[in-house]
C-alpha cells in the first residue's frame, strides 16, 4: 500500500509539466534523512522555512514603512507571504511545481536585517572589508547555518533544489559563492517563478502602500502606463482615489502582471519544447519573463517609485535613523559582545568577529533594535559624564 507521501508524489508526477522538477527526484540533502511519512521533500522544505525563527522575526522587520509607522502596511512578513501567493498562482498555471516555488518564496527574505534595505545598506558598509553585506546570500546562510534546530546539523538541511532556488534569487550572482551549487545549470522554472513574483510583488504592493500613506498621489500616477491600463479596467477618471479604488487598482495591475508573464513565458516554453527540467537550467535565457512592452511598463513603475517613494523625505528622514541604529548597534557590540542580548548571542562566539556580529545584527527585528538602542542611551550618556 503506499504511503501518503508516495501519493503525493505520485500525483506531481501525473499532473506537472515535464520540465517540472518532481519531489520525488530530489537531489537529496547535504545531510541524509528517512523521508517524511505524509509530505514531499518540497514539502518538507516549506515547513521547516515557516516554522523558523528567522521567518517569525520577518513580522516585525521593514518593507519600506518601518514597523510603528501603521498596522496597515506591509512588513517584511506579509510581503513574503504575498510573494508566495503570486508564486503559487504562477507555478500552477505552468505546470511548475508549486511546493518548491513557495518553498523558495518563503525563504528569499530570511536573511534581510532590520530596516530593509536601509540596514542592509548599512552592514554592507562595515563589512566592506569582511566581503560586504547581501540580505540574498544571507538568506542561504541561515537555512544552512545559522538557525539551529536539529541535533545532527546546523541549518534547516534543505533539499539542493530548495537551496538552488535561494541562492539564485539574483540570476546575475556569482554561484561560486555556493559550495552546494552546481554552477554549470541555471536557475530552474521555479526558481524563475519565485524571482519574478518577487519583483512583481514588491512593486505593486510599495505603490499601495505609498498611496494609503498620502506619499504618492493617484494624480501622479497617471504618467504610469501600468496605472492607465489598470484604471481603464473599470473606468477609474476621478483624481481621489478611496480606499475601495485603490484596492480595485492595485488588483487590477497585479493581474495585468500576472496575465503578460503566463503569455510571455508560455510563448517561450512553446519554443523551446523542453522535455526536462535540465533543458530549461541550461537554457541561456529566462523563459519567465514580461514581454518587451511590459517590461518598459514594469521599469517605469520602478523609477517611479524610486523617485516618488523610496526617496521620499519622509522615508529619507527614517531610513537616516536606521542607519544610525544599526551603526550604533554593530560598533557597540564589537566593542563589547556581551551587550548582544539572549537570543541573539547564539550567532556570536567568545571573541565577536564582523560577520558573527552581522548575523546576530540582521536577526534582528526593526523593534528589538529600536529597544536595544535606547538600553545604550544611558550608558553612552553615563560614559560621556
Amino acid at each position: 500500500m503506499l504511503s501518503i507521501r508516495q501519493m503525493l508524489e505520485a500525483n506531481e508526477q501525473a499532473t506537472l509539466a515535464p520540465f517540472a522538477l518532481l519531489a520525488r527526484r530530489s537531489r537529496g540533502r547535504a545531510h541524509a534523512e528517512p523521508p517524511a511519512r505524509a509530505r514531499t521533500a518540497f514539502q518538507r522544505d516549506r515547513d521547516r522555512i515557516l516554522h523558523a525563527g528567522a521567518f517569525r522575526r520577518l513580522q516585525y522587520k521593514t518593507q519600506v514603512f518601518v514597523n510603528d509607522a501603521g498596522d496597515y502596511f506591509r512588513t517584511r512578513l506579509t510581503h513574503t507571504l504575498e510573494v508566495a501567493q503570486i508564486g503559487r498562482t504562477l507555478a500552477r498555471a505552468l505546470g511548475a511545481n508549486e511546493d518548491l516555488v513557495e518553498a523558495i518564496c518563503l525563504a528569499h527574505d530570511l536573511g534581510h536585517p532590520p530596516f530593509g534595505h536601509t540596514g542592509e545598506a548599512a552592514l554592507d558598509d562595515l563589512l566592506r572589508d569582511q566581503g560586504g553585506f547581501d540580505h540574498n546570500v544571507q538568506s542561504y546562510r541561515v537555512v544552512t547555518r545559522l538557525e539551529n534546530r536539529y541535533p545532527g546539523w546546523r541549518g534547516l538541511n534543505l533539499t539542493l533544489e530548495t537551496l538552488d532556488g535561494i541562492a539564485r534569487h539574483d540570476p546575475k550572482r556569482d554561484m561560486s559563492r555556493f559550495p552546494e551549487i552546481d554552477c554549470d545549470a541555471g536557475p530552474s522554472l521555479e526558481t524563475q517563478i519565485a524571482n519574478i513574483a518577487d519583483g512583481l510583488a514588491y512593486n505593486a504592493h510599495d505603490l499601495d502602500d505609498g498611496l494609503q500613506a498620502g506619499l504618492i498621489a493617484p494624480a501622479d500616477c497617471a504618467e504610469l502606463a501600468l496605472w492607465r491600463k489598470a484604471a481603464g479596467c473599470f473606468a477609474w477618471q476621478s483624481r481621489r482615489l478611496d480606499d475601495l479604488g485603490r484596492h480595485q487598482l492595485i488588483r487590477e495591475l497585479v493581474g495585468i502582471l500576472v496575465d503578460d508573464v503566463l503569455q510571455e513565458t508560455r510563448k517561450r516554453i512553446v519554443a523551446l519544447q523542453p522535455g526536462t527540467p535540465l533543458e530549461i537550467q541550461r537554457h541561456p535565457r529566462l523563459l519567465v519573463r514580461y514581454s518587451l512592452r511590459m517590461r518598459e511598463h514594469f521599469q517605469q513603475l520602478q523609477a517611479f517609485l524610486m523617485e516618488r517613494l523610496y526617496r521620499h523625505p519622509r522615508i529619507l528622514c527614517r531610513q537616516e535613523r536606521a542607519r544610525q541604529v544599526v551603526q550604533t548597534l554593530y560598533s557597540s557590540w564589537q566593542k563589547d559582545p556581551r551587550q548582544i542580548p539572549g537570543e541573539l548571542r547564539q550567532f556570536v562566539r567568545d571573541e565577536a568577529q564582523p560577520r558573527q556580529i552581522a548575523d546576530a545584527l540582521a536577526s534582528a527585528s526593526d523593534r528589538s533594535a529600536l529597544q536595544l538602542v535606547q538600553q545604550l542611551a544611558p550608558r553612552r550618556a553615563g560614559q560621556r559624564s
